[in-house]
């Protein structure tokens, strides 16, 4: 059922960007190329303006929304055919002094971070003022061990504080970070380090999460044996705990303490490097995208304010890592630049709990709760009682991020965490792409909102379908390759140290397009439906079908919380689909689940769409962000399970035997049925 739910008027949102209300007025009354009948300022007006006048649109909102040393004189300079993109050419400014000093000159004690630790109820809560000063005493450490403006610094830090500051440390000196989730292994973060030749890293004694202790120093102890560019390793303190400090090794609390509360910031121009942030390739070499200063920051902040409707005085709870573009860009440097409180989410949703996200909302008064779709389906497992318990009035926005989310898992978090009266935004973005894309909002006063559908683009995005022979796919009702047609300031500029890798993973498929790898269904309505990585998408008797598609049909079924469907090798319909699921702990009669499921699937898309095999386990293979790694299922279905390849991502290694068990119990069972 459509939910249908206020569009804020765009410029009462802007007009509290700061600075912004004056250009966004000129701008909403010369919106030429608007639709027929769109009003001036209306979401159709400036969509078609940001898509047809680039320059008229993102020129004002830079100029005003951002804090600059020296103004820019070109808005953009982009070819998708050659890879150039460039925004606000010329300027010069600092991220920093955007997401802090410019706060503290107005409101020193404004909250700016609530560190919601791995302890329940252990809440920290850090002001702009000492945000800055802890920035500025971090970033004077790196300057005394020899960090100079373009040097990399690894930052292997679990969500904190102290790895806020140490993100906008470098930001200050113009040194260029790249944040390692603190769970990869010793041998994941020495390869991230050796690819950007980093100087310094810097970690904590240990981690805390869910309860259990994370030996960081020992692994970055390990995978600094094979870094050769290290000269140093800054160590914070998580825990009491001792731990080897060796010949590299700074207590990084005891240097701060020696340093000035003041640092200079350096200025710098608007595509100097700001971050490398490094996500899984295609071949299986990780790629170190790289995000620059101006236009990164203004996509962060103007997608932040407008997808969630923040407003001023609320607190943003994104529960995402920091090692993540999701916590880059809506923990750090969307809502700070926005003058935000944003919550630190350190530990588990079921530590010690199922109730802990909503205990933390009513205790932390959050407006707004941005998470992944796998965390609301394991919620969804213990049902409603965890939710109900805790007062979750302060909610006014809930968002899904990180990959489709499937209609059951909508319905529960919209009927049951929301109470049928927050607006849900189910978003489409990549890492590439530095911030949302594709969303319920923004969008016309009174639009409807559909489940499990990220609906419309955002201002400057230009979203193309292709078929198969590389033409755009015209009018509604149709699917095909998801391309964007032209740069917005967000996007990446190039894979570090490797451009023509860059060109050849975005540009290349659809020329002077940039292709996503994901495939999309555009409704009669127009709306956008993201179906799944072009690379999950199974062929069998000729039928394209994109496995998202099998899962959100199987994951209707009240007993079943989670599927992955992956395809196989079937001698006669080329491929077949192949269907691993969890059950619900009270589910009694499995058999007839499976049964329910194949008739749920034939009933929903076809009968050739039926999995050829259904296979019940009792979890999936996770990556620590909660991303099911069908790479792996793939593997021990096609018997490959002696190449796995890089696991070192996944929360727990041990589910790869487990699955094997089942599926080897399984294929034993299946000749003599």
């Amino acid at each position: 059922m459509a939910v249908r739910s206020l569009g804020r008027g765009f410029g009462r949102l802007l007009g509290s960007l700061p600075g912004v209300s004056a250009p966004w007025r000129a701008i909403s009354g010369r919106t030429r190329g608007a639709p027929a009948g769109a009003q001036p300022g209306s979401y159709l007006a400036l969509s078609a303006q940001a898509a047809q006048e680039p320059a008229a649109f993102w020129g004002p909102l830079a100029r005003d929304t951002l804090v600059w040393d020296t103004p820019y004189h070109t808005v953009w300079d982009c070819d998708f055919s050659s890879g150039k993109i460039g925004w606000f050419l010329g300027g010069q400014l600092n991220v920093s002094v955007n997401c802090l000093d410019q706060h503290v000159k107005k409101s020193p004690e404004n909250i700016a971070l609530i560190w919601e630790r791995d302890e329940p109820g252990t809440e920290v809560k850090i002001t702009y003022r000492e945000l800055l000063e802890t920035t500025c005493r971090l970033a004077n450490t790196l300057k005394r061990h020899g960090v100079c403006r373009g040097d990399r610094v690894a930052i292997y830090m679990p969500v904190s504080p102290l790895a806020v500051a140490a993100m906008l440390a470098c930001a200050r000196i113009g040194a260029v970070h790249t944040v390692v989730f603190a769970g990869f292994s010793a041998d994941s973060l020495a390869g991230r380090i050796n690819d950007a030749k980093c100087k310094v890293v810097i970690t904590f004694n240990q981690g805390l999460r869910g309860g259990r202790v994370v030996e960081l120093k020992r692994i970055v102890d390990e995978a600094v044996k094979h870094c050769p560019t290290i000269k140093h390793v800054l160590v914070a303190h998580r825990t009491e705990n001792r731990v080897h400090m060796g010949d590299l090794d700074i207590p990084l609390e005891q240097e701060m303490a020696k340093e000035d509360p003041v640092c200079a910031p350096e200025s710098l121009g608007s595509e100097d490097t700001l971050f490398l942030l490094y996500t899984s390739g295609s071949t299986g070499m990780p790629k170190g995208l790289v995000h620059t200063q101006a236009g990164y920051l203004l996509y962060a902040a103007l997608t932040h304010k407008l997808v969630f409707d923040y407003r001023p005085g609320d607190v943003f709870g994104c529960v995402a890592d920091i090692g993540w573009i999701t916590g880059h860009s809506y923990v750090v440097y969307g809502p700070l630049c926005n003058g935000a409180t944003s919550v630190l989410f350190e530990s588990t949703p079921v530590y010690p709990n199922a109730g802990r996200y909503w205990e933390t909302v009513q205790r932390l008064k959050i407006n707004q709760f941005y998470g992944a779709p796998t965390a609301v389906r394991l919620l969804l497992k213990y049902g409603d009682a965890w939710v109900k318990k805790y007062d979750r009035s302060s909610l006014r926005t809930l968002g899904s991020v990180g990959e489709p989310i499937n209609q059951e898992a909508w319905e529960w978090l919209h009927q049951v965490v929301g109470d049928g009266r927050c607006t849900l935004v189910d978003t489409w973005w990549q890492t590439e792409t530095g911030g949302i894309c594709i969303a319920p909002r923004p969008s016309e006063e009174g639009a409807e909102i559909l489940p499990g559908m990220a609906m419309r683009p955002f201002f400057g995005i230009v979203p193309v379908l292709m078929d198969e022979k590389g033409n755009v796919m015209e009018g509604s009702d149709v699917s095909g390759a998801l391309c964007i047609s032209q740069a917005w300031p967000g996007m990446a500029r190039t894979i570090y140290g490797d451009h023509q890798r860059f060109m050849d993973a975005y540009f290349k498929a659809y020329p002077g397009y940039y292709f996503t790898g994901d495939g999309a269904y555009r409704t009669r309505e127009g709306y956008y439906q993201i179906t799944g990585r072009m690379d999950d998408v199974i062929n069998i008797s000729g039928h394209r079908l994109g496995t998202a598609e099998i899962e959100d049909a199987m994951e209707n079924h009240p007993a079943v919380p989670e599927t992955a469907v992956i395809g196989y090798p079937h001698d006669i319909k080329g491929e077949a689909a192949f269907a691993f699921i969890v059950l619900k702990d009270d589910t009694e009669n499995s058999d007839e689940v499976v049964k329910e499921l194949r008739s749920a699937v034939a009933a929903k898309i076809a009968k050739y769409a039926v999995p050829d095999q259904i296979l019940v386990v009792k979890r999936l293979p996770k990556t620590r962000s909660g991303k099911v790694m069908r790479r792996l299922l793939r593997k021990i279905v096609t018997g490959k399970t002696q190449d796995l390849g890089d696991t070192t991502t996944l929360e727990d290694p041990s589910v790869i035997t487990e699955i094997l068990s089942a599926y080897q119990k399984h294929r034993d069972k299946r000749p003599a049925s």
